[in-house]
């Protein structure tokens, strides 16, 4: 079975993520195929846009393929997963730049690599089924695939939080925060997909979008919009320490589980991650950002503690990570700094080569 399905139907480049047992985790050869395809047909007079979904089931894409990273890293392999992320975010640069319309379908769970799939491309449709989370502070990276940079340009403080505390939101809150343009019922997907690819004419999408507030069911809330002013109180401080001391002084049931999201995440991700959506925050191409969380990727297994946090929640599952440095005090700011230090002649140059 092919893991990532690419062809054309009518006017339309059709890309399909299709390896539905792993929640259709990025792999490097689909990163690459995903690539090939889209400069396929970037000059090609037949296509005028992209359709990129996912199989049927219960993701759009869970993320990368960490296993396989963490298999090589384990042994002192670090160049496997330098030279995917290396790979990984040249593609991602390219969707967010394609010179014609990308419209992504989500139907289910994104997440990490997923989510630098859906959410870099010009027209995001997502449905009730959404499922969207950038957890990656929990297994020792941050918010990569050009997640600092759409976290940055949240309202508020509003990446901040999600980027700290990994929370996982729905359809209207990937909207609100920028992951997302519309919402398109599960149920009307396939007759949109269908007119996109028969017309080639990404104005098709309005007269399937609808109010993302009638997605939500009413226990999801407090929605994030409701939390802006809450949320910008207590993310505006400058240390991490203090932005959880912020969280548990708080009687709200949603900063008490923050906090606890933030102490059980890898103290080094968090702090990294506090200072690389701020710094994103001065940025203005995605290629700028993803160079920094190349930075940090680059070092994660070697000097960073990715390894340790894939082995607890990914190999192990004992869901009880052990982290060399587990306070944020230990990191703040000189180590988390050093990871999102320059890298010399090892800098991410567009994904190019040597």
């Amino acid at each position: 079975m092919t893991d990532l399905i690419v062809t054309t139907e009518g006017r339309a480049g059709r890309i399909t993520m299709n390896r539905p047992k792993a929640l259709n985790a990025l792999s490097w050869e689909m990163s690459l195929a995903l690539e090939a395809g889209l400069n396929a047909w970037k000059d090609d007079p037949a296509i005028d846009l992209v359709v990129i979904d996912a199989c049927e089931g219960r993701a759009f894409g869970a993320g990368g393929d960490i296993r396989n990273m963490w298999e090589h890293g384990s042994k002192g392999d670090y160049a496997y997963s330098r030279g995917f992320w290396s790979d990984e975010y040249r593609m991602n640069a390219l969707l967010r730049n394609y010179p014609k319309p990308v419209v992504s379908f989500v139907d289910g769970i994104v997440m990490g690599g997923g989510v630098g799939i859906a959410s870099n491309c010009s027209h995001r449709c997502f449905s009730e089924k959404t499922l969207l989370a950038m957890p990656e502070t929990g297994i020792g990276l941050l918010p990569d695939v050009g997640g600092t940079f759409i976290l940055s340009r949240s309202p508020g403080r509003t990446g901040e939080f999600l980027g700290l505390t990994g929370t996982r939101i729905g359809v209207a809150d990937a909207i609100f925060a920028g992951f997302a343009d519309h919402f398109v019922p599960s149920a009307d997907h396939a007759a949109l997909k269908a007119e996109l690819c028969e017309s080639g004419d990404v104005l098709a999408i309005g007269r399937y979008a609808r109010d993302p507030q009638t997605a939500q069911e009413p226990e999801v809330a407090p929605m994030l919009v409701d939390l802006q002013d809450e949320i910008e109180d207590i993310f505006n401080d400058t240390t991490p320490m203090a932005i959880v001391e912020n969280l548990q002084a708080s009687k709200a049931d949603w900063a008490q589980a923050a906090a606890k999201a933030i102490l059980r995440a890898c103290p080094l991700s968090v702090a990294s991650t506090l200072i690389a959506i701020r710094n994103a925050r001065e940025m203005s191409t995605i290629e700028e950002a993803l160079a920094e969380e190349y930075r940090f990727t680059y070092r994660s297994q070697e000097f960073g503690e990715l390894n340790e946090g894939v082995r607890a929640q990914i190999v192990d599952k004992d869901r009880n990570p052990q982290w060399a440095s587990p306070r944020l005090e230990d990191v703040w700011p000189d180590r988390a700094m050093f990871m999102l230090s320059d890298l010399g002649e090892n800098e991410w140059k567009h994904g190019k080569r040597a």
